[in-house]
């Protein structure tokens, strides 16, 4: 069992964001794990409801574990309510081939500039005050007439630490959702669940220069929103093109009144 704070700050919409609680349940899944040499795999979070600012308790079991594969669940709570459950996969490498059919965009280098919170002046929330961000929007149309459900940008953490498996769990939440180009008014729009798959293992802490900060190429894309759910893709790539993970989750465009 962990105990741990939510923290101001943190706000997206209609409660703390998302991959900011991702971030936190991979954080006491990994110190369930008693080989280090196991990297997070992938990650599946069902949101039950959104916390208040203040303690929650992080109960973890490990369900599972063989000679190179650890199974793991977890329970968030706060004021013995469920939060969020959560099952996760970690291994150690395993040899085979290497072949991918994903390439990272052809895109411009991020900004020299950036400062953390710079995307608050486009109405961007609270959260990404901890974010360095320079979005990247296509201007591609559709056979509508329509920009396309997608968004991309370079993001890095304000905070200088090294980029491990915690900073792409929030990285897979953290830009705006991939139908907000393609709407005449947006919505709050909480996470119903998320997936995430691991395709690197990142060290669980790596030295990093005092001066500077790691960012990531984000991109993420939608097909079909009905009945007020939407699915949504994110592929993120280090700088060099490598692909660090990929994420789908299903989320809820609702009115401002309405209540998952």
């Amino acid at each position: 069992m962990f105990d741990a704070d939510v923290a101001d700050g943190w706000v997206a919409g209609r409660g703390p964001h998302g991959g900011y609680m991702a971030a936190m349940i991979l954080r006491g899944l990994r110190a369930s794990v008693p080989d280090p040499a196991r990297s997070p795999r992938s990650l599946t979070i069902h949101y039950a409801r959104a916390p208040e600012p203040g303690p929650v308790t992080l109960l973890t079991r490990l369900e599972r574990e063989g000679r190179s594969l650890s199974t793991l669940s977890a329970r968030l709570e706060q004021d013995s309510r469920l939060i969020a459950l959560a099952t996760s996969a970690f291994s150690v490498p395993w040899p085979g081939p290497e072949l991918s059919d994903v390439r990272m965009p052809e895109v411009a280098p991020p900004r020299a500039d950036l400062q953390p919170g710079s995307a608050r002046a486009f109405g961007a929330p609270p959260f990404t005050e901890h974010l360095l961000m320079d979005p990247r929007m296509s201007e591609e149309k559709t056979a509508e007439g329509r920009r396309p459900m997608q968004f991309a940008a370079w993001v890095g953490l304000a905070e200088q630490r090294p980029l491990d498996a915690l900073a792409l769990a929030f990285f897979s939440d953290a830009l705006i959702p991939a139908p907000f180009p393609a709407l005449e008014q947006v919505a709050p729009a909480p996470t119903i669940d998320l997936t995430i798959h691991f395709r690197t293992a990142l060290p669980r802490a790596a030295p990093t220069a005092p001066d500077t900060r790691e960012l990531c190429f984000v991109e993420v894309r939608a097909s079909t929103i009905h009945e007020g759910f939407f699915d949504e893709d994110s592929m993120i790539w280090a700088p060099d093109g490598t692909l660090l993970a990929q994420s789908r989750q299903l989320a809820l465009l609702m009115p401002e009144t309405g209540a998952p």
